[in-house]
């Protein structure tokens, strides 16, 4: 069980925490599709072809290596390579990013989100801990958070270490004083638990925990959703 006396402050992950992340791309693509289709008809025939798409991702991923943590700089780079791939001119790159990343705010929320959200941002100082580029005040649930931290401003992403120190700095807490809430096993239990943060796994879908990937690693606290978690909270608090 977590110890709640501890918790000073949440850090909280965003994409399939708060909101299903897929959905949210999908929309997004074919806004851009929509807008390439009548900027540069070329390259929105082009970016129908999957295996063309896939194959530039990856190059585009090996070529900018050290800009992993950072989602916009290369889906940006992405749609400059499929505009010149299809003779159109490249600096469309620029408005075709910004409508994809308009809609890609446009998020569905989780119904038990905005509840949760309500109830900790009363208690505690919370801020986002997000490898994504969504902007929580852009999707239009900033009020709720202290701060916000990304991999791409600051430029490691989880489970790195430093990301879950800044979210606690972010916060004006230590690192064992954060209750960490993710959805990725991975980027968010095992990042957070080797920062000594409090850790709950939000296993929406009822995935067993992968312990033989980390032997060292007891089971976090895990939730089927929000709203069971803040049920462990006594009353007063």
């Amino acid at each position: 069980m977590i110890d709640i006396a501890r918790i000073k402050a949440i850090t909280l992950d965003l994409d399939d925490t708060l909101w299903p992340v897929w959905p949210t791309i999908h929309r997004a693509e074919q806004a851009l599709i929509d807008w390439l289709t009548q900027h540069a008809p070329a390259t929105a025939a082009l970016s129908g072809e999957p295996e063309v798409k896939k194959s530039v991702r990856a190059e585009i991923n090996l070529r900018h290596a050290a800009q992993a943590h950072n989602l916009s700089f290369l889906r940006l780079e992405a749609i400059r390579e499929m505009l010149l791939r299809a003779g159109d001119p490249g600096h469309l790159a620029e408005p075709a990013f910004d409508v994809f990343f308009a809609a890609r705010q446009r998020v569905e929320l989780f119904e038990d989100a905005l509840p949760a959200l309500a109830f900790w941002s009363q208690r505690y100082p919370v801020v986002a801990l997000s490898n994504g580029n969504a902007d929580v005040h852009r999707v239009g649930i900033g009020q709720h958070f202290r701060a916000s931290v990304s991999a791409q401003s600051l430029g490691v992403a989880k489970p790195d270490l430093r990301i879950f120190v800044a979210g606690a700095q972010a916060a004006g807490v230590l690192p064992h004083e954060v209750l960490h809430i993710g959805d990725d096993a991975h980027a968010d239990c095992m990042g957070a638990m080797d920062a000594g943060m409090q850790v709950v796994w939000l296993n929406r879908e009822g995935k067993d925990w992968p312990q033989a990937s980390y032997p060292s690693h007891p089971a976090p606290v895990q939730v089927a959703e929000l709203n069971a978690l803040c049920a462990l909270w006594p009353q007063h608090l």
